[in-house]
């Protein structure tokens, strides 16, 4: 009489490929009617990549700052791969919320793309314009950039 064999395990199921994370935000509005954006994005937890903007101190001129700022820090990120433009971010209210929209135009080998981004937000519209950026352009990092 034989013994049964144990079923052979299964292979591991493939994880997709990390994201960029957002660290940290900082917003400082500046006593010459200016503000400064701050945006830390991490990889995996160890690499850290950062992006600083300067603008002017308005509702618009934040979005802009806090957005650009995510930005130059996706740019330090992935580093020359992809290129970014920010083409416009407007917060609009909608459904008895805030929703912020940005809208990216990306340049790089083999691809040349207009993508948008959104969040939903009651609180920091400014952090949410940086935060758009992100899931904006998060699908197109793990695709093209991040498959280390």
């Amino acid at each position: 009489m034989s013994t049964p064999t144990p079923p052979s395990p299964s292979p591991a199921p493939q994880t997709p490929p990390d994201r960029l994370k957002f660290a940290k935000y900082v917003m400082d509005r500046l006593p010459s009617g200016r503000c400064k954006a701050r945006v830390v994005l991490s990889w995996q937890g160890e690499e850290l990549f950062e992006g600083v903007c300067e603008g002017l101190t308005s509702p618009e001129g934040e979005l802009r700052c806090s957005a650009q700022a995510c930005v130059t820090a996706l740019t330090e990120a992935v580093e020359g791969k992809i290129k970014f433009d920010l083409l416009g971010v407007k917060a609009v209210r909608a459904f008895d919320a805030t929703v912020v929209i940005v809208s990216l135009a990306t340049h790089g080998v083999d691809i040349r793309r207009r993508i948008v981004g959104s969040v939903l937000t009651e609180d920091d519209v400014s952090r949410a314009a940086a935060l758009a950026v992100l899931n904006a352009t998060n699908r197109l990092m793990g695709n093209l950039v991040f498959m280390r």
